[in-house]
């Protein structure tokens, strides 16, 4: 199953090219006062909204405007430097490291870190660039949403607490900076273009996903290249934090990473979720 959000908060079912209106189905969600729970109520509720879907006309994809498939985030965790090739491309380019240690280690000794959940965006909505004087990177990854809270959760277990997958893009100013400070503006970080659910994907450490830029084909490569796989990149994230429905996990880039500019297209797709078509431009008020 394929869920979207799109145009003012909708919920969609994505059916081939079409999608359909299924917002009636978050009627069946609890009522919550203040204060709200730390979760999103959807990701936590997805069984019973998949029980409550409603018939309804099927809308072109092409007329909509995807938003995220996760609203509401806890937590964006993201994996540095977990594909080797990468890794060789960061350690000989200046331009990708900065002579900054941290970005050439492997990731079992940097860790994971965090985004700013206010840099989630749709691809619909498109990337803002700041800091145009300074590079920034585009990285397609795997990402996969939590379907249930999870802590100290072991990697055998840990697909048992995967709601889905989407395709992630992780955004980067280049600098001397600490990652999560450098990746965290406004819409540096694009999900999408829907949410399939986790019975659709039940092998996630082998699939393809690739990226152009105008038409210009930038990466290509497979999550079986990964060195910590999906159950073992969460089960080093419960180590650390508790997880909850709708913390989003971001697994990484392979090798091929360059620079975006306002005026691209990116297009960035991998195996069994979609394709996603991407605008750049400047943030507003930056020439």
């Amino acid at each position: 199953m394929k869920l979207c959000r799109f145009n003012e908060g909708r919920l969609g079912l994505v059916e081939g090219r079409g999608v359909r209106d299924i917002s009636a189905a978050l009627d069946c969600l609890p009522a919550y006062r203040y204060p709200l729970p730390p979760y999103d109520v959807l990701i936590a509720n997805l069984d019973r909204v998949k029980a409550a879907i409603p018939s309804s006309p099927e809308i072109p994809l092409t007329a909509v405007k995807l938003l995220s498939p996760v609203a509401n985030p806890g937590k964006i965790i993201a994996a540095p430097v977990n594909y080797q090739k990468h890794i060789d491309e960061v350690k000989t380019d200046v331009q990708l490291h900065q002579n900054n240690p941290a970005h050439t280690i492997t990731i079992q000794k940097a860790g994971l870190f965090l985004k700013a959940t206010s840099s989630l965006a749709g691809p619909g909505e498109g990337i803002a660039l700041r800091h145009l004087d300074r590079r920034n990177d585009h990285e397609v990854e795997l990402a996969l949403v939590i379907g249930k809270t999870a802590n100290n959760v072991k990697a055998r277990d840990a697909l048992q607490y995967v709601a889905g997958y989407a395709i992630g893009l992780d955004i980067t100013i280049r600098g001397t900076e600490d990652r999560s400070f450098r990746k965290s503006p406004d819409s540096y970080t694009i999900l999408g273009p829907w949410l399939v659910t986790v019975d659709e994907i039940p092998d996630p450490g082998n699939l393809n996903l690739r990226i152009s830029v105008n038409g210009e084909e930038r990466q290509n490569s497979s999550t079986r290249y990964m060195i910590l796989s999906v159950p073992e990149l969460i089960e080093l994230a419960s180590s650390f934090y508790t997880l909850y429905p709708g913390d989003i996990i971001s697994t990484g880039t392979p090798e091929g990473v360059s620079p975006i500019v306002p005026g691209d297209t990116i297009v960035a797709s991998v195996e069994k979720i979609g394709t996603m078509e991407v605008k750049v431009r400047a943030q507003a008020g930056i020439r």
